[in-house]
């Protein structure tokens, strides 16, 4: 077990990261197809072929999941991502071609960085290119390149975000594992604790639940946004797959406050690579266990950038 969702079997992850403008995208590629389904609850929503992921529709497998920075702009990324699966055979079989499968969504990242460069084809290709069933990096990577936190204050007041991925193996060879990208407008905790959000001039964490009923609020529609792909291996349905999505927004919930606002477009996939039978309810609920976690090793991985602080400049001595 790596601790990732690359525990999970068909699943591979690849990062394309601009440090120089602070953006990238992270794949998470289902070479081999995967059943996917959506649950969008954030009201600031910037997406890509989330219908199709609805039961009732037509394709039931996908190929490919892009998460990218760039705001809507990021988009464009998916392009690279279907240009790498279709030179590789990969998609949905017409009559003509295969046509690849690849659902995304985006961050606003234009906060930091160079807000005129965005991920573009060319970075979706290398993403995919990447992808790989190794250990997923985390941190400061790829789609959390320029994710920061606690923007409710502003963003002079957040601090860094970044991508984190975790898994857990029930005992009977069945997997769950997520990746999540932080770029809230909320606060990030721990068991009941703020790790990462707003800070003051002392940093100090302003708390945002209490910030707000006392304060001016400023953050922004549209730029903020928390995105996860949730994969397992037990078989799942398109209905089931939705249902497990949504059941994991309870991982943002513990985590994350407030979360699912008006200003942020906070998404979860979820994929099922394959055919082991287990109850729905055990998978939602054990996914919404690994997206908690791994927002939190998003933020305790995560690094200063600039005058940005990280999780590691405040706890120097905490892991």
């Amino acid at each position: 077990m790596l601790n990732g969702i690359t525990d999970v079997p068909g699943i591979k992850v690849g990062h394309y990261t601009d440090n120089k403008s602070l953006t990238g995208c992270t794949v998470i590629l289902a070479e081999n197809g995967a059943v996917g389904g959506v649950d969008v609850k954030g009201s600031a929503p910037g997406t890509r072929e989330t219908d199709l992921l609805k039961p009732g529709n037509l394709v039931q497998m996908v190929h490919a999941v892009l998460l990218t920075g760039g705001s809507a702009f990021g988009l464009d990324a998916a392009s690279g991502v279907m240009q790498f699966l279709e030179e590789n055979g990969i998609g949905f079989q017409t009559n003509t071609v295969k046509v690849p499968i690849v659902p995304a969504a985006v961050i606003y990242d234009l906060d930091i960085g160079d807000p005129n460069v965005r991920p573009d084809k060319r970075s979706g290709y290398i993403a995919a290119n990447l992808a790989t069933s190794n250990c997923v990096e985390e941190g400061c990577v790829g789609v959390g390149t320029g994710a920061l936190v606690g923007k409710a204050a502003g963003v002079n007041s957040a601090m860094k975000g970044g991508v984190g991925s975790y898994s857990i193996e029930l005992g009977n060879g069945i997997i769950v594992g997520a990746i999540t990208v932080v770029n809230a407008t909320g606060d990030v905790y721990e068991e009941g604790d703020i790790i990462a959000g707003a800070i003051d001039k002392n940093n100090k964490f302003l708390n945002i639940s209490e910030y707000m009923k006392k304060s001016s609020f400023n953050a922004n529609p549209g730029e903020n946004t928390t995105l996860s792909v949730v994969a397992t291996n037990a078989k799942l349905s398109k209905e089931e797959a939705n249902k497990v999505a949504q059941m994991s927004h309870d991982g943002l919930a513990r985590a994350i406050r407030p979360v699912h606002t008006m200003y942020d477009g906070d998404t979860i996939f979820c994929l099922s690579t394959g055919d082991l039978q287990s109850d729905v309810t055990l998978i939602g609920e054990v996914a919404a266990e690994v997206v908690e976690i791994s927002i939190i090793r998003a933020i305790k991985s995560a690094r200063k950038v600039g005058n940005v602080f990280s999780y590691k400049d405040l706890n120097p001595n905490k892991r």
